[in-house]
């Protein structure tokens, strides 16, 4: 790695940039030696190239930060979460701001005292992801206390109604829906459904949807098709069992981890997937479609959901009138190779 002045001293590092940012050398050398007339979204492009080819950057290109925002999520095992950590802080970075991620663990901090600890360092904002709101047994005083102390925040997955913030959602309920639809679409009738616990909102959403699709469908419907468990391999697991010994041939997850779970009971009964039991998994992580098989899963609008979160929060940070509400985002189903026709029998 050399540093120094690469807008004037190589010319070959500029050819190199240029290529990876795909704009030209000249556009290169303007960003580099710090002259105006580049657009910002160009000139993230250049900075991004460097960094992605292991150049460091002149010091003249090191801006200051404009403050430090919170992120908090609930963990790192979910590859869900690291994915919307990741645009969260691209999008925050692009603005100026410094992310600070908090990741809860069992044993560890606190939502509540991760929350305290940021406020000790002066963050400008907070994004709640997956957090405490969207826990219904949970005390919604927390955020109207953060409200009344002046930070701005938003939240994504979940919602409170007697909570004053932007939420940020993905429609579970019609995630719910076209799952069911496309197992029904395929000839299955005997359809279950493995979520976590009912307190928590995204899961109560997936249970009315999935519900509903049922009754819309006339497929029949039994509170045992509906596992409530954790949202892990090892939960997942629990509950395909469960179902599969249930006569169930498709199986609809409140999340890609349990999906995998699923296949696992299923494959231990010596059942194939799909040839014998469909399972159709939610969020599409990065690594969902180099499974075996591939999973069908309902895809969250990450890209979307994070940069509308960013949006809204930054808005406040501004003081900009933001509008309290939820924005919901849809989802889409990515059928892939863990769906097919239920067995003849």
């Amino acid at each position: 790695m050399v540093a120094g002045d690469v807008g004037v001293t190589s010319p070959l590092r500029l050819t190199d940039i240029a290529a990876q940012a795909q704009v030209s050398e000249a556009t290169v050398s303007r960003v580099l030696n710090g002259k105006s007339g580049v657009a910002a979204g160009t000139r993230h492009k250049v900075l991004a190239a460097m960094d992605l080819l292991g150049y460091e950057r002149p010091v003249r290109l090191r801006r200051r930060s404009n403050g430090l925002v919170g992120l908090l999520i609930p963990e790192l095992t979910n590859p869900i979460f690291p994915a919307f950590a990741q645009v969260i802080e691209q999008a925050l970075a692009g603005h100026g701001y410094t992310p600070v991620l908090c990741t809860q663990t069992p044993g560890g901090a606190t939502e509540d005292e991760l929350v305290e600890q940021l406020e000790e360092r002066g963050v400008t904002g907070i994004v709640f992801l997956s957090g405490l709101h969207a826990d219904a047994a949970a005390d919604p005083a927390r955020y109207q206390r953060l409200a009344a102390r002046g930070v701005p925040f938003v939240m994504i997955n979940g919602f409170n109604e007697h909570v004053n913030a932007p939420f940020v959602s993905p429609d579970d309920r019609a995630a719910a829906r076209m799952a069911v639809r496309h197992l029904a679409d395929l000839g299955h009738e005997r359809i279950g459904l493995a979520i976590g616990p009912t307190r928590y909102v995204p899961s109560a959403r997936k249970a009315e949807g999935f519900k509903a699709a049922l009754a819309e469908l006339g497929l029949p419907s039994d509170d045992s098709d509906i596992q409530r468990t954790l949202f892990t391999v090892e939960g997942g697991h629990a509950a395909g069992g469960a179902l599969v010994d249930r006569g169930v041939t498709g199986i609809v997850c409140g999340s890609d981890p349990m999906a995998l779970g699923v296949i696992r009971a299923a494959r231990e009964r010596g059942l194939r997937v799909p040839e014998d039991v469909s399972v159709i998994g939610f969020d599409d992580s990065p690594l969902i479609p180099f499974t075996d098989p591939p999973l069908t899963t309902v895809r969250q609008p990450v890209r979307a959901m994070a940069t509308a979160a960013v949006g809204a929060l930054l808005e406040a940070v501004a003081g900009h009138p933001v509008q309290r509400t939820e924005f919901v985002f849809q989802p889409e189903l990515v059928v892939r190779g863990s769906t097919s026709h239920p067995p003849v029998v």
